[in-house]
């Protein structure tokens, strides 16, 4: 135990030398993270193309026509990669003042030899980066010791990257960068328990660095499952991350589809018509289309609103709601995504929108999320379901009831006892257990419970009451703590006022029976 343990510090030291090795030297952290990300993903296809090189000698011996056969490597979901692109020429040459070119010259390489890689390596990037040669050999160095041989960790290859992923969106210098691209993983397993993408096509309109298909995959492996019986598909609007989706992906093994270009979902949908079984997102929160270009004109007569009212271009929130329910499987599919809390009680379209929502029963569970989860912002977001089938059925060896008309609320606001960073909150894997118990409970009607301060099971009536209002508070029974805490307080007083009252009259008894029992003698 105690050689893991040194083992995962010594990983966690490499991986912040890493981090750190070119911070200061470059434009921003944003070209740091590339020129980081970029290396691993050049280490990671070295090291899967040599092994499968080293299988391939072995059954057909050391002989060039079958060790330079693309397709023994593209068979086994392995890049190929040509001498000067492999990470043993990098290493060889990795102290050569020309480094940089070599490594620009490798990506082009790489992603003209494998179509799957199309726009997703940097391209005459490192040249430009205006790191100095010692410092490029001094991370190469760095990346070179992450190897299986000396951390066996079957997913070695995620470990590396969710940490990266991680602590660059931690480090972006600006709010509107920060988290841009990430979505904190803990969020992104409990989207995937609770909809369990077990088969079937997953979607994601804003796919950042393509976390949510990550998950949806570890997802089926963690179960078990097939991950075969999963495909991907998504876009993405920011160049750079839209990189970095593909390279996150394709190093994973994991077949996608992100469309041929990143672009934004709302000035053109890249899968048009496209229906989906599970939808997994994280959406700019408070999006301004206008500001992106995209006019009320655009929107108006837009298939995806039909049915509904037509969503304001100053506040995406509800039009991604409506992009993300005309995607879905009109039978059975379900949406996992994360909004504002602003958006449960927004008042004028938005308001008719939710009570559109609420009335056609596409509303199955609303939580709300701790505060300081997210990077790009301390405030408690929500995650919202949305199931287009709410009826009794068999669903993943559970017998689900009838939940038309009602919404399970969540509150989860007070479960922030688990840190990183210092300040940053994550749900443990209990933590995650326990939400999916009450919501799985919920839905097949056995042992679940409304809980005051947690969870609470509303009727579309009680709903319609409120004013089709969303926020858990308006259903979950809340406790007045503070009113709680001035009560204690009081009765404090209270008693520290009695025993001080007690305590002055045993004195004074003390002293008048000192007093009774002392002679006094008067001068003469």
């Amino acid at each position: 135990m105690a050689k893991q343990k040194t083992a995962e510090r010594s990983l966690e030291s490499i991986m912040w030398n890493c981090r750190n090795a070119l911070r200061g030297t470059v434009g921003g952290n944003e070209k740091n993270r590339d020129a980081v990300m970029g290396l691993v993903f050049l280490k990671f296809a070295g090291d899967k193309f040599d092994k499968r090189r080293e299988a391939i000698k072995t059954r057909y011996g050391d002989i060039p026509a079958f060790l330079e056969k693309k397709s023994f490597y593209l068979s086994e979901n392995v890049f190929y990669l040509n001498e000067t692109s492999r990470w043993s020429y990098i290493i060889r040459n990795a102290k050569q003042d020309g480094i940089t070119v070599i490594i620009d010259t490798a990506m082009k390489d790489i992603e003209d030899g494998n179509p799957p890689l199309k726009g997703a390596l940097p391209q005459n990037f490192y040249a430009t980066l205006g790191a100095r040669p010692e410092q490029m050999s001094a991370l190469i160095s760095e990346i070179d010791k992450i190897n299986e041989e000396r951390f066996h960790d079957r997913d070695l290859i995620g470990r590396v990257y969710e940490y990266f992923m991680q602590v660059f969106a931690i480090d972006s210098g600006t709010s509107n960068e920060k988290g841009e691209f990430y979505t904190p993983a803990s969020i992104v397993r409990l989207i995937a328990e609770i909809i369990e993408p077990y088969s079937g096509v997953v979607y994601d309109p804003c796919c950042g660095s393509a976390g949510m298909f990550v998950s949806s995959i570890k997802f089926v492996e963690r179960h078990n499952g097939n991950r075969s019986k999963i495909s991907v598909v998504g876009q993405e609007r920011n160049p750079d991350t839209w990189r970095l989706a593909k390279m996150n992906l394709a190093i994973r093994g994991i077949a996608h589809n992100l469309g041929e270009r990143p672009e934004s979902t709302f000035a053109e949908d890249l899968h048009k018509d496209k229906k989906v079984d599970f939808i997994m997102a994280n959406p700019p929160f408070n999006l301004k289309l206008n500001a992106q270009g995209v006019t009320q004109d655009k929107l108006n007569g837009d298939a995806r609103w039909d049915g509904y009212t037509t969503p304001p271009v100053s506040n995406a929130n509800y039009a991604w709601v409506l992009h993300i329910l005309s995607k879905l499987n009109v039978t059975n599919g379900i949406a996992g995504f994360l909004l504002a809390n602003g958006a449960l009680n927004a008042d004028g379209v938005e308001g008719e929108i939710r009570k559109s929502l609420v009335e056609n029963d596409k509303v199955e569970a609303i939580i709300v999320l701790p505060r300081e989860m997210f990077y790009s912002t301390d405030i408690s977001v929500t995650l919202w379901i949305l199931n287009n089938n709410k009826k009794t059925r068999a669903l993943n060896g559970r017998q689900l009831r009838d939940r038309q008309g009602e919404v399970l609320f969540i509150d989860l606001r007070r479960w922030n006892e688990n840190t990183y960073e210092k300040k940053y909150v994550q749900f443990s894997d209990e933590r995650i257990a326990a939400v999916r118990k009450i919501y799985t409970s919920w839905q097949i009607g056995e042992d679940y419970a409304d809980v005051s301060e947690l969870c609470r099971s509303a009727t579309k009536t009680e709903i319609a009451a409120q004013g089709y209002s969303l926020a858990p508070s308006k259903y979950i029974e809340f406790i007045d703590h503070d009113l709680e805490l001035d009560t204690r307080a009081g009765m404090r007083w209270v008693l520290d006022e009695i025993k001080s009252a007690l305590a002055e009259e045993r004195e004074t008894v003390r002293l008048l029976e000192i007093a009774s029992k002392t002679e006094v003698h008067y001068a003469d």
